[in-house]
């Protein structure tokens, strides 16, 4: 089954989620995995430059995905992410917003599958 690529009719939906309700979804993936809340935030920093007190900060403020990836610094290996996450294949999602949280949604499940971190955070070496 191809990956669909028309992402319009959630992509309202995603820009307006607050990054603290899904937040503690991370968490939980990656620790039941035996991962870190360390290395959920290494993730988080390479892709979008917030450090640990940034991501608090935009927690308790409850922003949502919109400005959430409004006020990042997309890492400029971003485009390096590919594949498929909940059906669609990334590199091809349209709606910017949409992109940037599959983008994160892929990091977060390759991590909590247990891939290298040094192969996570994309290089073009």
């Amino acid at each position: 089954m191809p990956a669909k690529t028309d992402t319009s009719h959630h992509d309202e939906r995603i820009a307006k989620m607050t990054f603290a309700s899904v937040y503690p979804h991370y968490v939980t993936k990656v620790e039941k995995k035996g991962k870190t809340k360390e290395e959920l935030h290494q993730v988080i920093e390479w892709l979008t430059g917030y450090d640990e007190q940034k991501i608090q900060e935009l927690i308790d403020s409850k922003v949502n995905f919109e400005d959430f990836f409004k006020g990042a610094t997309l890492n400029p290996n971003a485009h390096l992410i590919t594949g498929v996450i909940c059906g669609y294949r990334v590199e091809e999602i349209t709606n910017k917003t949409t992109r940037e949280c599959r983008y994160l949604d892929k990091l977060i499940d390759e991590l909590a599958r247990g891939k290298k971190m040094e192969n996570i955070l994309r290089s073009e070496n």
